[in-house]
């Protein structure tokens, strides 16, 4: 089963690492133990989360950008036919959603849960996996 430590998932859902503790306390997120027995948090779980999280407000734009965005997130759905798949990533506040290939996506082993990079240039979304 797929888990990322507390520090994380807070990284992946813009909060402190003291609030993943108090959504896996409540129960919003399903806190794993790892072989160490330290906690974290599923990714499967988390994917969930994000997805149903309403978007956060607008923020003012960014005036100074690279020609690549990279957007580090979470993948939430996987909707695959015999020769595209949709992807969707959650990256904080924004939801991304990436048109390719099945044979693409299922290299690149993505899944809801799977931690990945969504890099936008012009009107092409690629997703990247971090690391």
């Amino acid at each position: 089963m797929a888990s990322f430590r507390i520090g994380e998932a807070a990284g992946m859902l813009g909060v402190s690492a003291d609030t993943v503790r108090r959504l896996a306390d409540s129960g919003q997120l399903g806190p794993v133990l790892s072989a160490g027995g330290q906690r974290q948090i599923d990714a499967a779980g988390l994917a969930r989360y994000m997805a149903a999280r309403p978007a956060a407000e607008a923020v003012q734009p960014i005036v100074g950008q690279s020609a690549r965005n990279r957007f580090p997130g979470i993948v939430t759905r996987v909707v695959k036919d015999r020769v595209a798949a949709v992807v969707e990533l959650q990256a904080g506040p924004h939801r991304v959603v990436s048109l390719m290939t099945r044979e693409a996506a299922d290299e690149l082993g993505l899944a809801p849960g799977v931690r990945a990079v969504a890099a936008v240039k012009s009107t092409n979304v690629v997703i990247e996996l971090p690391g």
